[in-house]
């Protein structure tokens, strides 16, 4: 298959499994309802074709969209580009502003990353077993220091950025009121890593959730410790999912 090809199936790919069913959009939406309400703002770090734009506008929320992959920037604006409560930024984000290199995996674009020593650890995954990063491209990077003031404090930030969700939190300086952050079970320390830094930012109170299921997998909000250990007893061969933190004094009823 050509690279066009490639590029184009690796897209349809991403469509069908962000927008294809509709239990998901549905559970989606109920979910994200408990951390935003219409009039917050929700910053997507890694929107990849947007599907969680769609779950916070469907809550009222606006949107600042981070997404570093040309091609999905281009879908990005041709789904919300009519929409003036979401704003497209075309660029990654780190510990500091600057230019960095994004390896795209053109089949597979939702595991683009900036980060090479992840793409190795990954490797021992069988679910990364297939996957080809076969395209280099140097794309600008901020800070989410930049992005809260250029568009405000976010009520809710997620993060979904393969690899450098330690560097995101790096560059923020004060504690938002709640976020998420992908974790993989394989390369479980990158997420205590996160927990830890989120912790020295405020106080905070944590749950995870599995891979899309947008179900708690714990009964109870967790301290950092809390956090870190439930993630360091996950199984190598369990699913990865999100970890979700809430600052103690934004929790709301």
């Amino acid at each position: 298959m050509t690279a066009r090809g490639n590029r184009a199936r690796g897209l349809a790919r991403s469509l069908v499994w962000s927008y294809g069913t509709l239990w998901r959009r549905r559970r989606m939406v109920a979910f994200y309802a408990q951390f935003l309400r219409p009039g917050d703002l929700a910053f997507d770090v890694g929107s990849h074709v947007g599907n969680r734009v769609r779950a916070f506008r469907r809550l009222g929320a606006r949107v600042v969209a981070v997404e570093p992959q040309p091609d999905l920037v281009a879908v990005l604006h041709r789904i919300y580009g009519r929409d003036p409560d979401v704003m497209v930024e075309a660029r990654a984000v780190g510990a500091r502003a600057g230019t960095a290199t994004l390896r795209i995996a053109t089949r597979t674009p939702t595991v683009s990353t900036l980060v090479p020593s992840w793409m190795e650890e990954v490797r021992t995954d069988r679910r990364f077993a297939s996957v080809r990063w076969d395209r280099e491209l140097t794309v600008p990077l901020t800070t989410l220091d930049a992005l809260v003031a250029r568009h405000g404090e976010p009520r809710f930030c997620k993060i979904d950025v393969e690899g450098s969700e330690l560097d995101v939190l790096r560059g923020l300086s004060t504690a938002v009121p709640a976020l998420s952050f992908e974790y993989l079970p394989p390369v479980v320390d990158r997420a205590v890593a996160c927990v830890t830094r989120l912790a020295e930012l405020g106080e905070y109170r944590f749950r995870h959730s599995p891979l899309e299921t947008l179900r708690w997998a714990d009964d109870a909000w967790l301290d950092a410790d809390g956090m870190a250990s439930a993630l360091r007893a996950l199984a190598s061969s369990a699913p990865p999912g999100d970890v979700y933190a809430v600052r103690s004094d934004a929790v709301r009823a």
